[in-house]
Formats: structure tokens, sequence, C-alpha cells
């Protein structure tokens, strides 16, 4: 198997991955979506991932504060394949109530996605050529108990020329983990806490 045959694989089981976890309805373009050029570069970018269909959530299942702005179109979804959610120790001896820095390899439509402090998120090759990479700021957030939140991101610097170059937000979603510790600390001593999550690329 070549190296990009194999990338490929892993981006086909990344995005069915996505959508079993959003568990949600199909998109489907109409005559007029799949005609236009933007509907023809994004059947490309998911025939070469090797998805045939893309879903996204019910709005239902999304609270309001953190959906996209109306009218956003979906670029693509991203799963944590591996990732942690580091946690600095503060004076006061806690690690609640601090920011955290993700370190995280995400895989889905956009093929590999490297998602780190910034927040940033930057594709790689051979999917995304020109390595796109954008960085965001939170907009709001839901609580979720025992996990992270789920967030709205806005992006609000982006370079690169492929298809998360065009990302406007971010969602994160299904969250699991990451939650920093409770236990008492000694400042400046870090701690890196797995997690899992959904990202969806809107644009």
């Amino acid at each position: 198997m070549s190296k990009r045959t194999h990338v490929r694989a892993l981006a086909a089981i990344g995005g069915a991955a996505v959508v079993a976890a959003l568990g949600a309805v199909t998109v489907n373009a109409s005559a007029a979506e799949t005609s236009s050029n933007a509907a023809g570069a994004e059947s490309g970018r998911l025939a070469a991932a090797g998805v045939q269909n893309v879903r996204r959530p019910a709005e239902s299942l999304i609270p309001a504060n953190i959906r996209p702005p109306a009218g956003s179109k979906l670029i693509g979804a991203e799963i944590v394949s591996s990732g942690t959610q580091t946690y600095t120790c503060t004076a006061a001896g806690t690690y609640v109530g601090t920011a955290s820095v993700p370190e995280a390899t995400l895989v889905g439509t956009l093929g590999f996605v490297h998602h780190f402090g910034g927040p940033s998120w930057q594709a790689k090759a051979p999917f995304d050529r020109s390595e796109s990479k954008v960085t965001a700021k939170r907009v709001d957030g839901v609580d979720k108990a025992g996990t992270i939140p789920w967030l709205l991101l806005k992006v609000d610097t982006a370079t690169g020329t492929g298809p998360l170059s065009k990302t406007t937000h971010i969602q994160r979603l299904a969250t699991s983990g990451g939650v920093a510790p409770t236990a008492p600390c000694t400042e400046g001593q870090k701690v890196a806490v797995p997690y899992g999550a959904i990202y969806v690329f809107w644009a």
C-alpha cells in the first residue's frame, strides 16, 4: 500500500467515525449546488478522502449559542485520533480554572490536521500541499459534566490555499475527558490530560 493510499484509508476511517459520532442527517447537495464550483470542489475533496457522505449534527442536538451563523457552509469534520489538554499549576497550587493548551492529531474529511496551542489547526500534506493554518478565538461554549465544554470559535487568522483556509467558524462537539485534575499541585507543574472531540469546520 502506497503512503498516499494509506493516508486516504485512514482519512476514510476518520470520516466514518465522524459520521457515526455525529449521528445526524446526511448533507445531500441539490442539483443547483452540485453544478456550482464550490460544491464541485467539496465533492472532489470528499472523494479524495474516500468519504461518500458527510453528516452534520442535527440542529436540535446543538445548543443555539454554539451554532455557526445562518447560511454557513460545511467544509468538513475531524475527530481526535489522539490528543491531550495540558494544564499548568498556578501559584495557588491548583490546575482548576486555568487555561489548557491542546495537542492533538485529527483525522477526517480534511485529511490529517494538527491541533495545537493558539488554539491553532494546521492541515497536513498530501491532502493540503499548502498546509493551511487557522487560529481562532472562543465565541461561546456549553459546559458538559465530566468533560471539557462544547465550543463555537471564530477564525481570526488564516494562511494557505487549502479548504481549511476558508474556515470562518469551528465547533468543538462530542467531547470526552480533558478536564483539569482537582488534586493539589506544585506551581509550574504541568499535566497532560487525554481528551476526545469532534471539530466541525464552517465557511
